[in-house]
């Protein structure tokens, strides 16, 4: 028997990917565990042409390993995103290694989106998947291109974010912006957006002065 609210909870999570992997994002729903708590704070951005509503976070249990295998390539994707946004950080991080290095355009504003946190291993982690971006993934370059030309207002906040994290939580251990593992992966984000437009990319940072 469906609990109260389900139903609007399954939308919400639909309503975090384009309209195409509707029925995936249905499958994986249904092997979620039921939410203590609806999905919050969504933030819009675009995906291609479509606009998508993803949850800042999400409140539900992992479901099974077992039952995440059976699932397809697609849906466990999918579910990696999801958790991605969890409320946990360890269980972020988690999941956020899974999609790291995706060249799926949907699984770009969930790592992006993280880029804009506060945990230093997960900025790390993200580096990680990008490492190749500019040299050996053209496909992923291509999709964290695209993702930031359509979603301009999106990425500059998010830089303010990396700073601003940083100012508070780490500057007495990378004095200088230049130095810190965010300002190295907004570097390699920008330098998507540049290939992909051809044009220099607006910079919301602090000078790049390494000491």
């Amino acid at each position: 028997m469906q609990q109260p609210g389900a139903v609007a909870i399954v939308d919400d999570l639909v309503a975090a990917f384009p309209h195409q992997l509707a029925n995936d994002v249905r499958a994986v729903s249904a092997v979620m565990p039921a939410a203590r708590i609806a999905p919050v704070s969504p933030f819009s951005v675009y995906v291609g042409d479509q606009a998508v509503a993803i949850p800042y976070r999400i409140y539900q249990d992992e479901p099974p390993v077992d039952v995440v295998r059976a699932l397809t390539g697609v849906q466990q994707a999918i579910l990696h995103c999801l958790y991605s946004r969890h409320s946990d950080g360890r269980v972020r991080q988690r999941h956020l290694e899974r999609i790291a290095s995706s060249d799926e355009p949907w699984a770009v504003p969930f790592v992006v989106q993280l880029a804009g946190e506060y945990v230093l291993e997960i900025l790390e982690c993200i580096q990680h998947g990008l490492s190749d971006l500019l040299s050996k993934r053209p496909a992923q370059r291509l999709a964290y291109g695209d993702f930031i030309a359509q979603n301009p207002w999106f990425f500059a906040r998010t830089e303010r974010r990396v700073v601003s994290y940083w100012s508070c939580y780490y500057r007495w251990r990378f004095p200088v912006f230049g130095t810190y593992p965010g300002c190295h992966l907004l570097d390699l984000l920008r330098a998507a957006a540049v290939d992909r437009t051809g044009r220099p990319w607006p910079r919301h940072t602090p000078p790049d002065y390494r000491r």
